[in-house]
Formats: C-alpha cells, structure tokens, sequence
C-alpha cells in the first residue's frame, strides 16, 4: 500500500511537462504585469485566472482515452464548421478581420480550435488507410475536401495567420503518414510559381503590405513597418541581462506595438535580455520535445499521428511568432503560447496539451500490462 498522501490520479499526470507548463505561464504573467507598467490589470491577472482555468481543462482532457478523440474527430469538425459560419454571419471584427465570436463571457475565436479539430480528423483519416494505399491518389483527395470547407471560411473572415498554420501543419500531417516526397516537390515548386498570383489576387492591400514591410522594413519605419522596427529595437535594446523587470522602455513609453499580444517576447527580450529570452525558447523546447516523444512511444497508428500532428501546432505557434518579431517572416498575428495575452490561443494549446497527456497516459498504460 502507498504511504503517499498524493492521490494517484494526481501524481500519474507528467509533472516535468507541467512544470515547463507553469513556467512559461508565470512568464506570460510577469510580461504582461510589466507591460501594464507594475499593474495586475488589464492584462496579468485576467491571463493567470484563464491559464489555471485551461490548464484544469486540458487535465480534464488527460483523463479521456485516445479513442474517444478518435471517436468524436468528424462531430467536432462539423461542430467547428457550424462556429466558423455563425463567425461570419454575427462575429465581431478585429484587426480588420471578423474572426471573433463574443460569448459574453469570453470572446472565442473557432478558426483556432479547427488547428486540433482537423489533426484529429486527418489521423483519424491516415488511420485507416492501408499502407499499400497511402502512395495512392485516394490517400490525397479527402484531404483537399476536409480541408476546402474551413480554409474557405477562414479566408472569407480573412484570417490569414491561422490559413497559413492550418496548411502547414496538414501539410507536414500528411508527409509523417508517409506521402511521397515528389508530392511535396512539386507541390512547392506549383506554389513558388503561384507566389505573383496569390500576391496579386488573393492577398488584401494590408497583406500585401505586410509581405512588402517584411522584405524591407526600413522602407516604412515609421508606418508599415513600424511594429517590426520596433520590435527589432526592443529585442536588441536588452543585451545580454536586459534592462530589468519594470525597465523596459519601448514596452513602457507605448513604442512598441502590441506588447501584450504578439510582441509579448520583445518586450520580455528587452527587460531580461538574451539571457531571458533563451531561457524563454529552452523551455519551448522542452515542451515540443515532450510532445515529440509522446508521439514517438505511440504504438497505434491514430494515437501516433494525432500526438505529431497536435504538437506541430505547439511548435508553429512558437516559431511562426519568433521568427515574425525578429523579422524572419511576415508579421500575421500569431500569438506566443501560453505567453501572450489571449484566449481562444491559449484554449487551442491546452487542448493540444491535454490530448497529448491523454494519449501519453494511454501509451504508459499499455507497457504496464
């Protein structure tokens, strides 16, 4: 009998993840905390109730086996397709696009819950495809009908962040379930040369402004190419220790943009330095790492897919928004997980987090029978 006072269910969970888990939102908290110059409000603790909350979700989460997610994948897809349709008829618009559904008390965003709803459907579709078939052209038409219906939505709202995320991640879904490499060849040699067309035809004038800002901020520092700048002078700004917590002065004299949302690791960056900062992506590479490993020690095939697939999401998230506030990609509003200030990112992640503790639980389950 076990002299621990810890009930099982409690000291089952994966706490070295958990703890990174906690670590990165007291992080978020301290930014946002010093982002509102030393105040609690608006941002911190709104961010650390709605980081307990989801955090207790995605426990919750843990507790359901693989197969119940395998079971329910097509009913949340249409359940999502419903949401992202009900956003276009009565969503709220901001930051020119009508993404958002207000809820009253919450403001939620279902274009992100389709990035873990469509893994699931997409592991539940490779599944079941036999593997002298997954080289066939059966193995890639259903994906461009899974795929049609919300990506259309989401262009209509436009949303074009979560567009992008959502086709790389099916993308690379679809190369781990073991499409020929020729497929993804030729599949980017066809958009390199659609580039002037997407450019020209698809992108909104903001858009197209972005991609230009991205190619040559200097060209506009003080209007298109402000955000960037600025980011860039927060991030350089702190040095190797930073200027200290509370000191940071593009965050704290309003230079910089959106400190509190998608600039959240510049304002961080510049009060902690580089010290800061790469204690900030160590611990992000903790948690995909976990992710990864989950993924690896799945024995079935669904179990396997669905474990790569939500912690690609994790890992877009993270470098999608590094990479756009360094200047290494276009800036589209992708949040930092569990960092930024935010709900509806924040509810995908734990919910990617929570399945992934579902299906690590599942597998440890197995080797002690």
């Amino acid at each position: 009998m076990s002299t621990s006072f810890v009930p099982a269910q409690v000291s089952s969970l994966p706490w070295r993840m958990l703890w990174i888990v906690l670590a990165l939102g007291g992080a978020g908290v301290l930014g946002l905390y010093s982002a509102a110059g030393g105040s609690l409000f608006p941002w911190a603790l709104p961010h650390a109730v709605r980081f307990l909350a989801f955090l207790g979700l995605a426990i919750v989460l843990s507790r359901f086996r693989p197969q119940t997610f395998h079971d329910l994948a097509f009913l949340a897809y249409g359940g999502g397709i419903v949401l992202l349709i009900l956003t276009l008829m009565l969503g709220v618009i901001g930051g020119g696009a009508r993404s958002w559904l207000e809820l009253g008390f919450v403001r939620l965003q279902p274009s992100e819950l389709m990035k873990p709803i469509l893994v699931l459907v997409l592991a539940r579709f490779y599944a079941h495809v036999p593997p002298r078939e997954i080289r066939a052209f059966s193995a890639i038409w259903p994906v461009a009908i899974f795929l049609g219906p919300p990506l259309l939505l989401i262009i209509l709202q436009p949303d074009l962040g979560t567009m992008m995320l959502i086709i790389l991640n099916s993308i690379t879904m679809m190369f781990l379930a073991g499409l020929p490499l020729r497929l993804f060849v030729g599949g980017g040699l066809a958009v390199g040369a659609a580039l002037p067309l997407i450019y020209n035809f698809l992108l909104l004038p903001h858009q197209q402004k972005r991609v230009l800002i991205f190619l040559n901020p200097e060209a506009d520092p003080l209007g298109s190419g402000y955000h960037l700048t600025q980011s860039k002078i927060a991030i350089g700004s702190g040095g190797l220790f930073g200027k200290g917590f509370l000191n940071g002065t593009q965050s704290h004299l309003q230079y910089l943009p959106e400190q509190h949302t998608d600039f959240v690791f510049s304002a961080i960056a510049e009060e902690w330095g580089l010290a800061g900062g790469v204690v900030l992506i160590i611990l992000f590479f903790l948690l995909v790492r976990w992710g990864t490993q989950v993924a690896l020690d799945s024995k079935e095939r669904f179990e396997r897919l669905a474990a790569a697939g939500l912690t690609l999401t994790i890992f877009f998230y993270i470098a999608i928004n590094l990479m756009m506030v360094m200047g290494l990609a276009p800036v589209v509003g992708i949040p930092l997980p569990l960092v930024s200030y935010g709900g509806s990112a924040m509810l995908t992640v734990m919910i990617c987090i929570g399945m992934l503790m579902a299906i690590d639980r599942e597998t440890r389950r197995n080797r002690r029978r």
